[in-house]
């Protein structure tokens, strides 16, 4: 596929210089807003390729997850060809994306200065551990470590006693690249007024410190470190997972309205009068005794039928599903944040959707990972290569040009 989504930020030439997985996910979300997004990769290709397995067909299914809807470009940066066509691709570029540890783009002649001269234009995304400034500039960053440094391990799991906890998924690595996404967008509505690039730095540890704005409203007010709490909440009760008699469901009693709403519902008016149960900071300080009553209650039911009943008195209340279970929930699937493209080896390939919904300029994922080097020559044609000057980079080893397959 050659398409590119109509979203809003079509026009935006994009070339993402990155690598695993918070650079990508800035790409991406660029690419399924419209943005022609492309992905230069060292002749090795980025290591999420050899994350494996799992495979479709011997293609890494995290490499093609995250760069969908990217056109891709082979190129040895250390031979002066491959640096030089890479300059002519930053030099028609609105943005580049990268997020290497700090100095090496220096080392490349790639840095900032360097590429806003020949491109004042030039919005330049860096994303790394933790910041391009501060005492841990230098350090390289990895999600665990974000994690741990930024509070969320702390209030992750159990609670008191246990193990540290991680969130399952990779949530710094993603929220720094989704943050990246809206500096540049934010950079990218400047360029258009003033023609002017400039310097976006966001890091894992601060994508990290943003999932704490609950916690540390409360560490600010009371001086005290709030710690993990399982599926409940550290300001309202009762907002967690009950057990039922064949699973879970997640209740959400938010405010006073819903907590009485919620005992009709159960038909336990009699705990509306109950002195440790009668308002929400009674509720907080009670909460174990509260989860106690309402387990008791909950177990009474399967999962399904408490549902039908939850959703029937109007309650916000929901099932803990599997990732396999989300991907054929129908609201999932109405959302469009499940969607399939044709991957030249692979076949058919399911990846998620863009969860931004834009009325007039819907964005979308047309076009799956590309190949290592798939695109390599139609992009160096562009920059005015010609085609025995691409045969010969491809022969000198400076470029990898690698043949999609037909589709049958």
């Amino acid at each position: 596929m050659t398409e590119t989504p109509k979203g809003p930020l079509q026009g935006c030439r994009v070339v993402e210089l990155a690598h695993i997985m918070a650079g990508p996910v800035c790409g991406l979300m660029l690419a399924d807003m419209g943005a022609e997004v492309v992905k230069v990769e060292k002749l090795t290709g980025d290591d999420t390729r050899r994350m494996l397995p799992p495979d479709i067909a011997g293609e890494s299914a995290a490499f093609m997850m995250m760069n969908r809807n990217k056109r891709g470009i082979a190129l040895d940066l250390k031979h002066p060809d491959g640096k030089a066509a890479l300059l002519r691709l930053l030099d028609k570029a609105d943005v580049v994306i990268e997020n290497y540890r700090q100095g090496t783009m220096e080392k490349l002649g790639l840095g900032y200065a360097a590429l806003k001269a020949r491109n004042p234009g030039l919005i330049y995304c860096e994303i790394s551990g933790f910041g391009r400034s501060g005492p841990y500039a230098e350090r390289g960053g990895f999600d665990l470590i974000a994690q741990g440094m930024s509070g969320l391990m702390s209030i992750t799991g159990e609670g008191p006693g246990r193990p540290p906890v991680k969130v399952g998924a990779p949530v710094t690595d993603i929220t720094a690249g989704i943050l990246a996404a809206m500096g540049v967008s934010a950079a990218y509505a400047r360029k258009l007024q003033t023609g002017e690039g400039q310097k976006v730095d966001t890091s894992l540890f601060e994508a990290g410190i943003v999932h704490t704005y609950w916690q540390s409203a409360i560490a600010f007010a009371t001086g005290v470190s709030p710690g993990a709490m399982g599926s409940a909440h550290p300001l309202n009760a009762p907002y967690q997972a009950f057990k039922t008699a064949d699973g879970w469901v997640n209740i959400g009693a938010a405010n006073q309205k819903n907590w009485e709403r919620l005992l009709d519902i159960l038909d336990h008016a009699e705990l509306r009068n109950d002195p440790r149960f009668l308002t929400n900071d009674k509720r907080m300080a009670n909460r174990a005794a509260l989860e106690a009553e309402l387990n008791t209650v909950f177990e009474t039911r399967t999962t399904d039928d408490w549902l039908a009943i939850l959703e029937q008195g109007g309650f916000p209340a929901g099932p803990v599903l599997s990732v396999g279970e989300m991907h054929q929930d129908p609201q999932a699937l109405a959302r469009a944040m499940i969607v399939e493209t044709d991957h030249p080896l692979a076949g058919p390939v399911k990846s998620l959707g863009l969860p931004v919904k834009f009325s007039a300029t819907p964005g979308g994922v047309v076009r799956p990972a590309p190949l290592l080097g798939q695109h390599s020559r139609a992009i160096l044609a562009e920059l005015g290569y010609t085609e025995t000057d691409i045969e010969r980079m491809v022969a000198d080893g400076v470029a990898i040009a690698a043949e999609a397959p037909a589709l049958s």
